[in-house]
C-alpha cells in the first residue's frame, strides 16, 4: 500500500467530512443505545464497591486496558480510591495487589481476553468480587462477575469492525457513568475535590484563602482612623499592594485606603487629611474558609485589584490580582 500525498480533491475532502460525521453518528447512536441498557446493575455494582474497605483494581487488556486507565484515575479523583494494573502483570506476580478487601473491576468487550482467566480464577478462589464490563451477558468474563455490567453490542466505526471504537467509547461512559454515581453517594464535595487536584489551575481555583495564606503570610499594612495624609502614604508603600487596612480602635476594619484614593486626595488641602476622610468604607472582603475561586471572581466582578482577607472582623491578608496572575490563578 503506498500513501498519496498529494492535496485533496474538493470530491476527496466532502467524502472525508461525511465519513467524519458518520463516525461521530455511529458514536452518538451507541451511547444512546448503552444508555436504553442501563439498568440497577449500576446501582449494585455501587452497593459493591462502597461495601468494601479497600481499593478498586481496575483492568483490561488492549484498548479496554488504555479505557480502564482513565477510568481508574477517574474514581480516584472523585473519592473512590482505585488504581489500574495491567491484566498480564497480574499473572506474574501483581496477583499480589488483589488484596481480600479490593473490588475487582474488569473491562473486556468480548469477555474472553485470555489475560483476564488469572485474575478472575484468583478473585473467585479468594472471595473478591469482580464488577466485569462487557458486550456478552454468556462470557467468562460476566459468568465471573458479581456485578456485571453489560453494555450492548453495536456496530464498530472502523470499517472492518475491527478496531475498538463504539465499543471503547460505551466502556468509557460507562465508567464515567459508575464513577460519577459513587461521588454523589460519597458525598464528594468540590473542596474534597481541590484536594485531590492541588496542581493546575483547578486546583489551584479550589484551594482555600487560608491553605493560599499559608504559615506565614504577613499581615496586611493598615492605620489608624486618625493616621495623617503622610502616614497613610508611606503605610501604601511599606505594604506594597498598592493599599492599607483602616482599623478601628479595637482593630477591626474600618475601610480601604489604594493608591487612586490618595491620588485623587490631592486635589483637596491634604494638610488636615486624616485616614478617615478618604477611605472607602465597606470594602470588598472574603473569609480564610472561602475557596480562591470566589477571591477571583470577586476581584473581577467589582473591577477591583486588591481585598482584604477577614477574620473575626479583622484583615489578616491583603489580596492582589497581580500576585495572583503572577502565581497563574488567573489566566
Amino acid at each position: 500500500m503506498t500513501a498519496d500525498h498529494s492535496p485533496s480533491t474538493p470530491d476527496q475532502i466532502a467524502s472525508m467530512t461525511d465519513r467524519a460525521r458518520e463516525v461521530i453518528q455511529l458514536n452518538i447512536e451507541a451511547l444512546q443505545a448503552l444508555e436504553r441498557t442501563i439498568d440497577a446493575s449500576v446501582a449494585r455494582a455501587c452497593d459493591v464497591i462502597l461495601s468494601r474497605p479497600g481499593y478498586v483494581v481496575v483492568t483490561g487488556m488492549g484498548k479496554s486496558g488504555h479505557i480502564g486507565g482513565k477510568i481508574a484515575a477517574t474514581l480516584a479523583s472523585t473519592g473512590t480510591n482505585a488504581f489500574f494494573v495491567h491484566p498480564a502483570e497480574m499473572s506474574h506476580g501483581d496477583l499480589g495487589m488483589l488484596r481480600e478487601d479490593c473490588t475487582l473491576l474488569a473491562i473486556s468487550a468480548s469477555g474472553e481476553s485470555r489475560e483476564l482467566r488469572d485474575p478472575l480464577i484468583f478473585c473467585q478462589r479468594n472471595n473478591i468480587p469482580v464488577i466485569g464490563m462487557t458486550q456478552r451477558g454468556s462470557s467468562f468474563l460476566a459468568r465471573m462477575s458479581a456485578v456485571p455490567l453489560i453494555m450492548p453490542q453495536v456496530a464498530e466505526a472502523c470499517p472492518n469492525g475491527l478496531a475498538p471504537t463504539t465499543s471503547t467509547l460505551m466502556t468509557l461512559a460507562l465508567g464515567d457513568a459508575l464513577a460519577m454515581v459513587l461521588m454523589d453517594r460519597r458525598q464528594f464535595t468540590a473542596t474534597d475535590f481541590g484536594l485531590h487536584h492541588p496542581g493546575g489551575s483547578l486546583g489551584m481555583s479550589l484551594q482555600s484563602v487560608r491553605e493560599w495564606m499559608g504559615d506565614n503570610h504577613a499581615p496586611p499594612a493598615s492605620v489608624a482612623l486618625d493616621a495623617d495624609f503622610t502616614e497613610v502614604v508611606s503605610a501604601i508603600t511599606a505594604g506594597r499592594k498598592g493599599a492599607v487596612a483602616v482599623l478601628n480602635a479595637d482593630g477591626t476594619l474600618a475601610g480601604i485606603i489604594t493608591d487612586g484614593d490618595v491620588r485623587r486626595a490631592f486635589s483637596n488641602d491634604i494638610s488636615a487629611i486624616t485616614a478617615a476622610d478618604i477611605m472607602s468604607r465597606n470594602p470588598k472582603i472574603v473569609s480564610p474558609d472561602q475557596r480562591m475561586s470566589d477571591v477571583v471572581d470577586l476581584l473581577s466582578a467589582n473591577k477591583i485589584a486588591t481585598l482584604f482577607v477577614v477574620e473575626n472582623d479583622r484583615p489578616v491578608a491583603i489580596v492582589h490580582i497581580a500576585e495572583l496572575m503572577q502565581a497563574g490563578y488567573v489566566s
